[in-house]
């Protein structure tokens, strides 16, 4: 082709100035493209209804009602962040589509429920049952039910489940509150699942995590001071007994709201744990499992969640001090911050990074945005009664 032929085909195809116009023009036909890395979730407690957040725009984009009895709900992502399994109390099981900003389907899978996990492959959902009790596991593309495991610990007995997590290979660990055990089930087939089970872990396990690496399943202990710690990276795992007495032979304070595991504080080598019915943190040396150290706080912690980069750890409270929110320094275990975003704070959720912090306040109807590094409010969203709070970076992350 020569030169002057080779200018005038040039000439003739659009600027990338018209390909934007064309771009515009289509995009008032069909919704722009855009990822699902920035997205986030405000569950309604008081409306059944689930509010869609950009969670760098800080601002609510869309939302998805008829989702039931959302008073005590929990959230899972899809891994490609597209999709949000919603857990409500009722035991009701949404799928909800972020993009689409709509629900795709919904199954109601038992009476009572009080959360859920998705498996490390993302084919599976599970959810932990009050009533009856037990879990289901469900396909995670159908919601069809793939498997049902009771709870059951003597004739006629359910107990129900607490601490539900994810582990590696598509197994899920979990608590059972009124048999004082830990149960692993596995799903590789979940057509003929497989439960591991050890009995006589504490009393009244209340809630549980695992460790970001995978390696430790800790259970809380409503019934006594303590935790149960199980090592599943051992050949044969055994439960064995951490921070055994904390209280020392002191009487508890009356406990008005259940603290928290989930979402817990690990921050380099340490753990900062809620201290049931006492106004403390406990912080744990990782390595042996002792108590290295004590935080006096402002209340009954009830979730203690350390920011991603680990440098801080905030803390909610019940009541009466549920209006505060308090920051720990980790280098110097000092209370640097001390907030009060709104009445009832009930669930605070970080960005990957760590730059902001989300804060739920249920009474004042409203979600507070604050930035981590000088404490600012850079946003309030108005929610009716909002609760948890959840962002599409949990999609990969173990036990969120």
């Amino acid at each position: 082709m020569k030169r002057r032929e080779w200018l005038a085909t040039v000439a003739a195809l659009p600027t990338f100035a018209a390909l934007g116009a064309l771009g515009t023009l289509a995009g008032c036909a069909t919704p722009a493209l855009r990822g699902t890395g920035d997205l986030g979730v405000v569950v309604g407690r008081a409306n059944g209804t689930l509010y869609l957040a950009d969670t760098t725009a800080r601002t609510l984009i869309g939302e998805v009602p008829g989702l039931g009895d959302l008073s005590h709900a929990s959230v899972v992502f899809s891994r490609d962040g597209r999709y949000a399994y919603v857990f409500g109390r009722d035991g009701g099981l949404s799928m909800i589509d972020l993009l689409g900003q709509r629900l795709v389907r919904r199954v109601m899978q038992a009476g009572n429920a009080i959360g859920g996990a998705i498996s490390d492959d993302g084919s599976l959902v599970a959810a932990q049952n009050y009533t009856p009790g037990g879990i289901k596991v469900f396909d995670a593309h159908t919601l069809e039910l793939v498997a049902d495991v009771p709870a059951a610990y003597a004739p006629g007995k359910l107990s129900r489940v607490v601490g539900l997590v994810d582990l590696p290979g598509r197994r899920f660990a979990y608590s059972l509150f009124d048999a004082d055990a830990i149960w692993i089930t596995d799903c590789a087939d979940p057509k003929n699942p497989h439960t591991q089970r050890f009995d006589g872990i504490g009393h009244q396990p209340y809630d549980a995590l695992v460790t970001p690496d995978g390696r430790y399943y800790i259970a809380g202990l409503f019934g006594e001071d303590g935790l149960a710690l199980l090592d599943l990276w051992a050949d044969k795992p055994t439960v064995r007994r951490i921070l055994g007495g904390y209280g020392k032979g002191q009487a508890p304070l009356p406990v008005y709201k259940m603290p928290h595991l989930r979402g817990w504080a690990v921050a380099g080598r340490r753990a900062y744990l809620p201290a049931i019915g006492r106004h403390e943190v406990l912080v744990v040396d990782t390595e042996t499992w002792q108590e290295v150290g004590r935080i006096p706080v402002a209340g009954q912690p009830v979730f203690v969640m350390a920011r991603p980069d680990g440098r801080q750890v905030w803390v909610n409270f019940a009541v009466p001090d549920y209006h505060r929110v308090q920051v720990i320094d980790t280098q110097t275990r000092h209370i640097v911050q001390t907030l009060a975003p709104g009445k009832a704070v009930l669930h605070m959720e970080f960005t990957p990074r760590s730059d902001t912090v989300w804060i739920s306040s249920r009474d004042d109807n409203r979600v507070s945005v604050i930035d981590t590094r000088n404490f600012t409010t850079l946003a309030r969203l108005q929610v009716p009664a909002p609760s948890g709070i959840f962002f599409t970076a949990r999609a990969a992350r173990m036990g969120f």
